[in-house]
């Protein structure tokens, strides 16, 4: 029944974040003559040069490349992309013949702003739920496959294609505008994905590991890892202390540290998402979106 309850929510985020992308390329990116990297770019110029609506070229160009890598994609993978293409397919008609209209005065910078927002926020919700829209992400696949290209790399090389080609029908104005919606895009995406929760992990090397643990566990209520670790110079082995904490608590952890010892050897990284007690356990659930 979970499972059942999962992929629910599932293909109502996907339609959810396929409506955002929607809106945003219809009523931003078309509506302020901006372009767009990967397959959707190639639907925009399909829309300028034969004048075929966004909608149909979507599903024209996803069919061939879901039939070559549906092998790649796995049955799950294969179901929500082409539920993913669907979507988007949909949103894209509907949104071109709804009244509705954004109104940016044409302001580039604007647009470019809001069209990373709505294309990151709904593409990195598609993501999160293990959806896709089909499209270069298929290729990139493929490629990673058969060839090892990374996907990144390929995608990358893809879109830079599809925007070179764009300048057939866009100003170099408006693709500078274009490559500000790709950097918000991105960042966006990043941000979806990884959650609007950010910890902080700290790795202690001190001969004083002991009594640093337990002041954190009392003072943080913050549970901690011991790994066992050796010197690289005169190979002696030495514990080290793991704990991963709110960004708030950084500071008290250095008082914490320096009080017992100053010269501990302390590294902070970034811990995109964590999760278990005291991060997810017993509190309150994130919002849908990031769910």
């Amino acid at each position: 029944m979970k499972n059942a309850q999962r992929t629910l929510v599932d293909l109502i985020l996907i339609a959810l974040g396929c409506g955002l992308y929607g809106f945003g390329l219809v009523t931003v990116n078309i509506a302020n003559h901006l372009a767009e990297g990967g397959i959707t770019g190639i639907t925009l110029l399909m829309r300028y040069w034969w004048h075929l609506d966004p909608a149909y070229g979507t599903i024209l160009l996803n069919i061939p490349l879901i039939i070559v890598g549906y092998k790649y994609l796995g049955k799950r993978g294969l179901a929500y992309t082409v539920y993913g293409t669907l979507m988007l397919s949909g949103w894209l008609w509907l949104w071109q013949r709804l009244p509705v209209a954004l109104p940016l005065h044409h302001d580039l910078f604007i647009a470019g702003v809001l069209a990373g927002l709505f294309g990151g926020i709904g593409s990195g919700i598609i993501y999160r739920r293990g959806g896709t829209t089909g499209g270069s992400d298929v290729i990139a696949r493929i490629l990673e496959k058969q060839t090892g290209i990374p996907m990144g790399r390929s995608l990358l090389v893809f879109d830079i294609f599809v925007l070179l080609a764009s300048l057939s029908y866009l100003s170099l104005e408006n693709m500078m505008y274009t490559l500000l919606a790709s950097y918000v895009f991105s960042r966006i995406v990043d941000f979806t994905l990884e959650g609007a929760y950010a910890a902080k992990g700290l790795l202690i090397i001190s001969p004083q590991s002991t009594a640093i643990s337990a002041a954190i566990q009392q003072q943080l209520e913050r549970g901690i890892t011991y790994l066992n670790g050796e010197g690289g110079y005169a190979h002696d082995p030495t514990q080290v202390v793991y704990a991963v904490v709110s960004p708030t608590e950084i500071a008290a952890i250095k008082r914490i540290i320096e009080s017992i010892d100053a010269t501990a050897f302390v590294t902070v990284i970034d811990v995109h998402e964590a999760l278990g007690e005291g991060f997810t356990y017993g509190k309150k659930p994130k919002k849908l979106f990031f769910n």
